[in-house]
Parts: structure tokens; sequence; C-alpha cells
């Protein structure tokens, strides 16, 4: 067994004042030779992603103290889109997921804690603890707490995403109040992350396929058997990961980032896993370039599952066809099966045996949805580094599309604007100022996308934004997280209305025709929210480009 970093040596003053703490909390100084591991926990009673986590990291904790450690519960800030995109212009949700790494780093590098069960929920609560645990490098396990049950509404299936359809419709009168009041007030039907397969359920997928969580806990059903059955496993290992110093940079390699990628492009997953997987790859150090990555293999992996919105699948149905751990044994021959897990054995070892339950949900590679890839990035003279689009599975949009720019400064104006009818058939719709700096935090675009659905513009009219989409976009052609953004001298800060923009799927590219010249004679745009003095300033001051995983790292003088 490793030494454990957080025994003292007994007569020492950090260890007298430690045992003074910890006796007063009943432990024994036997409890104190044991692995001490932080079980991080982001609940809250703000949202139903959180609500059930005080239970599950109870039994957590039970689980490893049976394993013969001694589990220490830590919070973190626990953001969810729904609820905390209400302020800051929507900034304090990607910008959460760093601070859920620092809250991280404080409490268990502070403590000096051997190892960490992290207990993953809503969206930005996976990449931030894949990115503590590369940071400090302490044997960690993932567990994925679940996916939000469902309800019905008029006779059909009611959940989440309906509703944030449904506001988008009732916002142009397609719709009644009363009728999106019944739909909300259906549409979950208990705890957990949003159903289907936006962001949350796309990354605890990639937590399995880095090989970070156990093999076939992902997805499951909140407070399900199955997860708590995960969740004492999980208790269990981690336990035996300290004992064995297995780390997690051992396993973040370059082979296993080309899995979960491959994971990823199979399943049609949200696009903010490019971003997210992007950070871990920073923390970790390893030089992955995952934007890369999508860009190589997208034209490389067929569609295996097609899970809603991106198709008919519930994500009940992918769950029980065999989820992460069925789409990764489909994918066999596609991926880094000698990359170790947080099991101790190889990926191929944890698959042996675990073909799908209904090859129907989820297809071989002989018999895919598609062969054309879902998550396409796009470069061009408007997005000189990327730009991100999401596609349907049984994709019928036109792959092209130019119109003249119909430019707005926040999603508000463009609501706004739509209202109004001032965005007509054929336009561009620009929304710019909602990059990690201009934001700042990144604000989130998809309720205009959503309010274009409700109008009947879906197709009809295009969307170019610097800003995020939930990982429930995929309507219309809308590319999104265009970088640079146009706070930081991004060519969105130059387009002005009636500027023709051109977008091509087929060459993957996305431009503004205007000449140079009258390109080099404008004035940028440079106005962006106010930061103020919190947490949204320090971010702004830190942020990376999105290149970089849109990361904070405060650059200084290197100390002599």
């Amino acid at each position: 067994m490793t030494d454990l970093r957080s025994n003292y040596t007994p007569g020492t003053s950090p260890w007298a004042v430690r045992r003074a703490q910890w006796r007063a909390l009943g432990l024994t100084d036997e409890d104190m030779a044991k692995p001490k591991i932080a079980i991080v926990n982001s609940s809250s009673q703000l949202a139903t992603c959180y609500s059930h986590l005080d239970a599950v990291a109870a039994a957590a904790k039970e689980a490893i103290d049976a394993a013969g450690g001694i589990g220490f519960e830590v919070r973190t800030v626990a953001p969810s889109d729904f609820i905390h995109s209400a302020g800051g212009r929507g900034g304090y949700i990607l910008s959460a997921r760093d601070l859920i790494s620092h809250d991280i780093e404080a409490a268990v590098e502070g403590a000096q804690l051997d190892g960490m069960l992290t207990l993953a929920s809503c969206d930005k609560t996976a990449p931030g603890q894949l990115m503590a645990a590369a940071r400090l490098d302490l044997p960690t396990v993932v567990v994925g707490c679940g996916y939000q049950p469902c309800g019905t509404f008029a006779g059909r299936h009611c959940d989440i995403e309906d509703v944030f359809l449904g506001a988008g419709h009732h916002a142009q009168g397609r719709i009644t109040l009363d009728e999106l009041t019944g739909m909300s007030e259906n549409a979950v039907a208990g705890p957990g992350v949003c159903a289907g397969m936006g962001t949350a359920n796309s990354m605890h997928i990639a937590c399995e396929a880095l090989g970070m969580a156990l093999p076939g806990s992902t997805p499951v059903l909140a407070n399900s058997p199955k997860m708590w059955d995960d969740v004492r496993a999980a208790g269990s290992r981690i336990v035996d990961l300290v004992r064995q110093d297995l780390r997690p940079r051992a396993l973040l390699t370059r082979e296993a980032f080309e899995n979960a990628v491959t994971a990823m492009l199979s399943v049609s997953a949200s696009i903010n896993s490019v971003k997210h997987l992007q950070a871990v790859a920073e923390e970790a150090g390893n030089g992955v370039d995952v934007y890369g990555l999508y860009e190589r293999l997208a034209d490389r992996v067929p569609l295996l599952a097609a899970v809603r919105p991106n198709g008919p699948v519930s994500i009940e149905e992918f769950e029980a066809a065999g989820g992460a751990a069925g789409l990764l044994w489909q994918l066999r021959d596609l991926l880094h099966t000698d990359a170790r897990t947080v099991t101790g054995r190889t990926l191929g070892e944890d698959l042996d045996g675990r073909g799908p339950a209904d090859p129907e949900v989820i297809r071989p590679l002989t018999r895919p949805h598609g062969r054309r890839p879902t998550i396409v990035l796009v470069r061009g003279s408007l997005a000189p580094a990327t730009g991100i689009v999401k596609l349907a599975v049984d994709e019928d949009r036109p792959p092209s599309f130019t119109g003249p720019a119909k430019v707005y400064d926040t999603p508000q104006d463009a609501l706004d604007g739509l209202k109004a009818g001032d965005v007509r058939p054929g336009q561009v719709l620009v929304l710019r100022g909602l990059g990690p700096t201009g934001t700042p935090g990144m604000g989130m675009a998809s309720r205009p996308v959503f309010a274009l659905d409700g109008a009947g513009l879906t197709g009809k009219v295009a969307v170019v934004t610097d800003g995020q989409l939930s990982g429930l976009v995929n309507k219309g052609i809308v590319v999104g997280e265009v970088s640079p953004e146009a706070a930081a001298g991004g060519p969105l800060a130059l387009v002005c209305d009636g500027d023709t923009i051109s977008i091509d799927l087929t060459t993957r590219r996305a431009d503004l025709l205007v000449p140079d010249e009258e390109l080099a004679a404008r004035t940028p745009v440079t106005a962006y929210a106010d930061g103020g003095r919190g947490w949204l300033a320090v971010y702004r001051r830190t942020v990376r480009p999105l290149q970089q995983g849109a990361v904070t790292i405060e650059e200084g003088p290197t100390p002599a």
C-alpha cells in the first residue's frame, strides 16, 4: 500500500491539531491511519439535478467506511443551467465549472486527502470534477448520479426538452400559457439530470469512456436500484484505488481521449463535450488537441445510437440496451482497448461480455444510423479558430446557407427582434458578446434558437453566435461557440446588418463575405457585459480561449 499523504508524523504540531479536530468528530486513532477519501458533493435544493445527492453521499460514505477507508464529504458550488442562467447574463454557468474545480482543490489539497469519489450530476459537475482530478492527480472515481424520470402531458411523452421548445412556441403565440404550464408541471417526475443526450448524460458517458467511471455505470436512472449499487461499488473501489496508487494522469492518456471523442461522436453527444474534454486535457497536461480529435475522427465514427433529442430513442431505452458499456462494446474495433481504467484493468477487459441487449437501440458498426457526423467543426473567415454545428440523426436540412446578417448583442434583443418580426426568412441571425470573455462566463444562446423554432423559422434562418448552446439544441443551421469571440477581437465584432454570411457544412466553412479593406475600415464592437468585482471579474481576467478549454489560468511572473 502506498504511503498516505494524509498521515502526519505522530508528535508533530500538524498531527496533534488534526488529531484533536478529528477525535472531536468521533474518529479513533485507528481511523486516522486509514485512506481518507473526499466525497465531492454538489448538493443543492435549488434544482432537481442535485436534490438527491445528500442521500447519495451518505451511501458512498458507508461504502467507503466498510471498505476500510474514511469518507469526508466536501461541498462545491452546484450550477444548474435552468436556474443559474438567470443572473450574470448566463455567465455563472460555464464559469462555475472552473469554480467547482477550484472548490475541490481548496478542500482536498488543503486537507491533503488521499483520494476522491465525485458525485457527477448536472452539466458542469462532471467536467469540473475531472478537471480537479487531472490537476491534483489523486486517485479518483466519478459516479454518475442519474437522470430524472419524465412524465406525460396530453397523452404524450413530456420532458424538459419539450418545455424548452414549448417556451419558444409560446413566445411566438403557437401554444397557450395553459399548455406550457401543463408541460412544465409534468415534464420532471423526480431528481436527476435532464433526460436525453444533453450535456450531463453526454459527460457521464465520457467519464466512462475515459476510464474514470466504473464500467456499466452510465447513464442510470436517478435513485434506481442500479444507481445505488453503482454508488456502493464505487465507494469500495476508491479505497482500493488509493491503496494501489492508480492516479488519473495514468488513465487520462491520448488514447483515453480518443476513446471518449469516439464515444461522443457515435452517440451524437452535446457539443459542449468538446470544450469540456479539452479543459480536462489541459489540466492533465497531456498536450491532447480535443478539437483536432473531433475533426479527425468525425468521418471515421458512424452514428450508433439516436437518443432524444437526436432521434426517437429515450434515455431509458438506451440504458436498458447497455448504456455506455454497450456503446463502447459496439465501438471496440475503433477504440484503444488497451487503455487502463479505474478498475485497474484495460478497457477491453472491462467490456468483455457487455454487448448491447438491443442492437436496434445501440447498433453495430456495420449497420449504423448514419455515417455523416452530427458534431461538425467549421472554420473560415467568420470563425478563424472554430465554430461548432450540431446536426440531427435523420438530417434533411440543406448543407449550406447564405444570407444577410441581422445582428444582435444580447439574447433579449434577439427575442424582441423576433417578436417584432424584424428577423425574416433568408437572414443569418448573429448573436455576439456571449463568449467566455464577453459575457463574461459564456452566455446561453439557446433561447433565441428555440424561439426561431416557435416562430416557424427553423431552417429558414441560420444562426451564428459566440455563445454556448444547450446540449438539446440540434435544430436548423446554428454555428455556436464561434472563436475568436467578438470581445476578443474576433470577426464577429465587425459584422454589420446586411453583411453576407456563407455557411457550408460540406466544406465545413463559415465565412463573412465582406472585402478585407472594408472590414479594416470598421470599428469593432467592443461593448461587453460588466464583470463587476466578484467571481465573473476574476473569470474574465483569467479565462483562456475555447481551444484551451476555456480554463482559468492566472498568468504572472515566474517566482524566482
